[in-house]
């Protein structure tokens, strides 16, 4: 899962970062408006977590913005203002979830997975496609009854699969996913086919079909036909 946090505040920014770390979720970070149209403009996110007060604007200008891009990236506002109009004005505009600070991360944790399996999954916790099943709270997988021991980025790249599936997914957009901002200072070929790579080896010594299927020239797609 990929996350953008929107907040000048480094503290909170920064906490909610490493809360994170080893998880999969990849966060980035960014400070002002300008920054984050840039960043929305370039990338696709799961969840963006969006302060209101920003240095340079407002946060509701931004909703504004993916509003016109007709971008489906989840939105949750995160502010220190409790007011019920601010809470309107941005669920009206298209936010999916609004949390005061201050908070607890367990809680955004929730709500991040909570607003993207909506959009993603129908609203489900369990997810379950040819056999495999992928438990979105406890980030667990398994094929049939057997556990898969994955790292979280091919969690992640299983999940992405999942939820694109029948889809025909480039490197690219599987590296951006996988990577974020630091797509660009790796050899993101390589990298998206060594966890493709691995994650297939796990799923066929599990007993799982070759689901995860090479579209040459283009990427890659899942299917359970």
């Amino acid at each position: 899962m990929k996350v953008l946090i929107i907040e000048d505040e480094i503290e909170i920014a920064e906490a909610i970062h490493n809360y994170f770390l080893g998880s999969p979720v990849v966060c980035e970070i960014v400070t002002n408006v300008k920054d984050a149209s840039e960043k929305i403009d370039l990338y696709d996110y799961d969840c963006i977590l969006l302060d209101i007060g920003l240095p340079d604007g407002s946060g509701f200008d931004i909703l504004e913005e993916i509003k016109i891009r007709k971008k489906s990236d989840s939105v949750i506002i995160i502010s220190a203002k409790n007011s019920l109009d601010d809470k309107l004005k941005g669920l009206e505009i298209g936010a999916d979830d609004f949390l005061t600070k201050p908070f607890h991360m367990a809680e955004l944790a929730m709500r991040i997975t909570a607003v993207t399996r909506r959009k993603m999954f129908d609203g489900n916790n369990i997810v379950e496609f040819g056999g495999i099943t992928l438990d979105l709270i406890n980030n667990t997988v398994k094929y049939k009854n057997e556990n898969l021991d994955l790292t979280p980025r091919e969690f992640r790249l299983l999940r992405l699969f999942l939820s694109s599936h029948q889809r025909v997914l480039s490197k690219t957009a599987i590296a951006d996913h996988l990577l974020g901002e630091q797509v660009d200072f790796v050899d993101s070929d390589k990298l998206v086919y060594a966890h493709i790579k691995n994650l297939k080896k796990k799923l066929q010594q599990a007993g799982c079909p070759e689901y995860i299927k090479t579209v040459y020239g283009i990427g890659y797609k899942f299917s359970i036909d």
